[in-house]
């Protein structure tokens, strides 16, 4: 059924100070942008008529890494992000089983607590918190990061923990002094417990799926590149996507698909498996493979080169090592797979760049493979990135909380020169932006301002008066233009979405202000009030 659309008295981006009244889309795809009268003239009869009232209109976002069925279940798990310390942590354990009532035996799930930002104990929660809060109850609460967790007493016997127990290779089991395990479980360790989650449901997965596709288009992202894929459940999550995308096909979907294992990722490609291959429905599609190098900075299990400078005993954690990193990366390439790897660390970014370097040839990159995250970096590390033309998937949102602590971790001089977003874009690596929901939110618009100003979202910015390490701050235009065409350039689709251009996607948000002129530091008051994609509103301020 073919859908037309006309949208006029806009202030239409067309690219840095290029803007239109009018644009007109015939059948999802973007016709002519400029004038009202002249758009207007060129516009079928039937076309649905918007008037965006001199609303600002960019392309739609495109978060270039995240969870988005996972996004989907935090939704409904116990909410920990803003938990203020121990005590607000248990409070929310027994507010969420008041609240649920969950049968006896449950695994009961909840991501986003930070202890950073704990105002009562400034430490780890442990297994005797969770059991304080909730006697014979299986938790398992995982940091904002992914990379840490921790389990309830009564989830580490449900799953075979103890105090004996040794951590996967890649991983490792916190234990006190005498040596009993305290429930913080690290990196590749995370899987000797979560194994005792509830299997994946149908219904389950396909309600969550919905509710995360509601909430992008509520932020105005339009497309995803989503890591939900890990080994062996692809063929449900694919399928799943395809069924949900049938249903309600309001956002482009390109799958990370994490494959650790080589035998898993050649079964992958054996069935067919690549780059752009549609998987059940035209806004489905296989992306790169995903591998994890290295853990997070908060959780000190990002992998340095050095010892952290707050804790000298250790370096991080390397989740995989280098060898078969290099033939996970190679089996990939030569089966027309891309890839993009998890690297936080300046010891994983030197990694991954090392499994690329014969993949990336007197700089050009073919298969544009890209890091993850890019955040701890030095000059030298960003300039042999940059000749092997790299592509950087970058989180600015991640300023939020990094920035108060990553002086702490690796000194300040390794601090002033990362998460260094303009040095990148004038090094010409190519660059894109996206969240890592669930552990930030989805929301484009927080996201920007961090990029665009360098301060976490209460507008401190550690002292600096300008924002942390200001020279390194995005304009508006750099920053959308990264966080619609580079997320398209990453998936090979420049030529057909993250433009309003004439050829290109009708993918599209209407804005409450203009985000051009607008102060950055207000940007923050901006809403999403339309979300369109292929040509129809998926999403209308209410």
């Amino acid at each position: 059924m073919t859908h037309n659309l006309l949208l006029q008295n806009a202030h239409v981006y067309l690219g840095a100070g290029r803007f239109a009244e009018s644009l007109l889309a015939v059948d999802g795809v973007i016709r002519a942008v400029g004038t009202n009268a002249a758009v207007a003239a060129a516009a079928p009869a039937d076309c649905e008529v918007i008037d965006a009232e001199g609303r600002t209109a960019v392309p739609g976002f495109n978060d270039s890494h995240c969870h988005l069925l996972m996004l989907g279940h935090t939704l409904r798990d116990i909410q920990l992000h803003g938990t203020t310390g121990i005590a607000d942590l248990k409070n929310r354990i027994r507010a969420y089983l008041v609240e649920r009532q969950p049968a006896a035996g449950t695994v009961i799930h909840g991501m986003g607590w930070n202890q950073d930002y704990f105002e009562d104990e400034h430490r780890l929660p442990c297994a005797a918190d969770l059991d304080e809060a909730a006697p014979g109850v299986p938790l398992i609460l995982e940091r904002a990061c992914g990379h840490i967790l921790v389990a309830s007493t009564a989830a580490m016997e449900m799953a075979g923990i103890t105090d004996e127990t040794e951590a996967l290779p890649g991983g490792a089991i916190d234990r006190d002094e005498n040596g009993r395990a305290t429930g913080i479980f690290r990196e590749n360790a995370a899987a000797q417990v979560t194994h005792i989650l509830p299997a994946a449901d149908r219904n389950a997965d396909r309600e969550a799926l919905l509710a995360a596709f509601a909430h992008a288009a509520e932020c105005g992202v339009t497309s995803v590149h989503t890591m939900d894929v890990r080994g062996d459940n692809w063929r449900d999550v694919l399928s799943l996507y395809a069924e949900v995308l049938e249903e309600n096909p309001c956002v482009r979907v390109n799958h990370q698909c994490c494959f650790m294992e080589k035998a898993g990722l050649e079964d992958f490609l054996r069935a067919g498996n690549r780059t752009g291959t549609v998987a059940g429905h035209p806004m489905n599609k296989v992306g790169p493979l995903k591998l994890f190098v290295d853990g997070s900075l908060g959780a000190r299990t990002a992998l340095l080169r050095a010892p952290y400078a707050d804790d000298p005993s250790t370096s991080g954690i390397g989740t995989i090592e280098p060898d078969a990193l290099a033939d996970l990366v190679g089996t990939a390439v030569k089966g027309g797979m891309q890839a993009t790897i998890h690297a936080i660390g300046d010891g994983a970014i030197e990694r991954v760049l090392n499994a690329y370097e014969p993949f990336c040839q007197n700089g050009e990159n073919p298969m544009r493979l890209g890091i993850v995250h890019v955040q701890i970096t030095d000059r030298p590390l960003l300039e042999r990135m940059a000749s092997m033309g790299v592509l950087a998937h970058i989180q600015p949102i991640f300023l939020h909380y990094d920035m108060h602590v990553v002086t702490d971790r690796v000194g300040e001089a390794l601090a002033s020169t990362s998460y260094a977003f303009k040095t990148m874009l004038n090094l010409g690596i190519p660059t894109s932006l996206g969240t890592d929901s669930p552990v930030e939110d989805i929301n484009a618009i927080d996201n920007l301002y961090c990029a665009v100003n360098r301060r976490d979202l209460k507008g401190d910015a550690e002292g600096q008066p300008d924002g942390f390490y200001a020279s390194e701050k995005l304009t508006v235009e750099e920053a959308v233009d990264c966080y619609t065409a580079g997320s398209a350039h990453a998936s090979f689709e420049e030529n057909t979405k993250g433009r309003l251009l004439p050829g290109y996607a009708a993918d599209l948000v209407l804005l409450s202000d203009d985000i051009f002129t607008r102060d950055p530091l207000k940007m923050r008051d901006i809403r999403v009030d339309r979300t369109i994609v292929n040509g129809r509103t998926v999403f209308v301020r209410k």
